[in-house]
């Protein structure tokens, strides 16, 4: 009726990697989305694919990653622009509350298909919302947009420190990294690298947590013996001789 073709169904197969029900969840669905958006081929070219978050998703996003104590990058929420896997997913209605979206599917006589699991409280989202709404009650209107903005401004930080990180971060030596390399770094920076040498070792990215990095930077900034640190993906993080080495576990 809208004049929108083709139309496909797929299923999310969803697989468990120790991340969570929701974090899982999600990837299955940009993988699908993904595969879909490559299969249409020729006669339908896919350019981008279109996410439907809104600004009150965006607010729960940020409200999320204060309740965990995230760093700036997490709290920047989510981008109008991602690309995964080489395929663009664009955010369009990023900056409207989902009220704008309701009213705009009631005046075209749509139906919204309303997620189960959004009224689960199993799921930290969930409350989330539910927090935020409280939250506007008792300190009125406008909240949501408030959390929004302020994702818009780490993000533009979020971007600069992590464009600085990436330049900073040392060339793959099998001797490891100098520990003077990186102390010479701002902590922020110095953090930001040594995420990136975990995931270039092979840590998984869901799992690198803001207690790993800064154990990690301890061997740097608070040297006194202590190590190996073990981290996600089976990895062994040591200080010798004046570098720090990222090595896989071997052996029982």
């Amino acid at each position: 009726d809208l004049g929108l073709a083709p139309v496909a169904v797929v299923q999310a197969v969803v697989s468990t990697t120790g991340a969570g029900l929701e974090a899982d969840a999600r990837e299955a669905r940009y993988t699908a989305l993904a595969e879909t958006a490559a299969a249409m081929g020729e006669e339908h070219p896919a350019h981008a694919v279109l996410l439907g978050h809104t600004r009150d998703d965006q607010a729960e996003q940020v409200l999320l990653g204060l309740a965990r104590g995230s760093g700036a990058r997490s709290l920047a929420g989510m981008s109008d622009l991602v690309v995964r896997g080489g395929t663009p997913f664009v955010r369009p209605l990023l900056h409207l509350p989902r009220e704008t979206t309701a009213a705009a599917c009631a005046a075209w006589g749509l139906v919204a298909w309303e997620d189960p699991m959004n009224s689960d409280r199993a799921f930290a989202r969930v409350r989330a919302r539910e927090a935020l709404a409280a939250l506007e009650a008792d300190l009125g209107p406008g909240l949501a947009q408030a959390l929004a903005r302020s994702a818009d401004l780490l993000r533009d930080d979020a971007d600069l420190l992590d464009e600085l990180a990436e330049r900073a971060v040392p060339d793959d030596d099998p001797a490891g990294v100098r520990v003077g390399e990186l102390a010479d770094l701002a902590p922020a920076l110095r953090s930001r690298v040594w995420r990136r040498l975990l995931l270039r070792a092979g840590s998984p990215a869901g799992a690198v947590t803001a207690a790993h990095v800064a154990a990690c930077d301890g061997l740097v900034t608070d040297w006194h013996g202590q190590g190996p640190l073990h981290v996600p993906g089976n990895l062994r993080v040591g200080r010798a001789d004046g570098r720090v080495h990222i090595t896989p576990v071997t052996g029982g």
